[in-house]
């Protein structure tokens, strides 16, 4: 199981843990859509196209490492290592993610605070750093969309 929890309330940043040991912490960019972190030493970098509907993970010799596509939708898939693992959201409501196997959810990924913010994911068969790709990409989904609320709530 992967968790992510914010680093305080107020901060922007995740610290990552798989079954209890710390892995990785998500770093968002002020800047744009995305962010970055680091797992076993190889540092990553996120970053979306202008839509926010595609995200691309590179390493640090600016290789494609995995993508996901239609980020947002009910369905999306991420490619990563030839293996495309589908995504679909369980409820237009609801903030679970279902990773699919043969059609069937076989994982899952759900924000378990709104106050923290804080997610929890289990994604059998994925490598670690796609994981964290994939929880970093909702964290900036989520952000972003909270981002476009405060920004509708403040005109005059």
């Amino acid at each position: 199981m992967l968790t992510a929890e914010k680093t305080s309330m107020w901060a922007r940043r995740y610290q990552l843990t798989a079954d209890g040991q710390p892995v990785a912490t998500w770093d968002p960019s002020w800047w744009r859509t995305g962010g970055g972190f680091e797992v076993d030493g190889r540092r990553y970098q996120v970053r979306a196209n202008a839509w926010g509907s595609r995200f691309t993970m590179r390493d640090e010799t600016d290789n494609e490492v995995a993508r996901v596509e239609r980020a947002g939708r009910k369905h999306w898939t991420v490619v990563s290592g030839g293996r495309t693992y589908e995504f679909r959201r369980a409820s237009l409501w609801g903030n679970r993610q279902e990773l699919l196997v043969g059609g069937v959810a076989a994982g899952s990924m759900r924000r378990t605070s709104a106050w923290s913010g804080s997610i929890e994911a289990d994604l059998p068969g994925v490598p670690l750093p796609v994981q964290i790709f994939v929880v970093g990409v909702q964290i900036a989904l989520w952000q972003a969309s909270q981002s476009a609320a405060a920004g509708s709530n403040g005109g005059g």
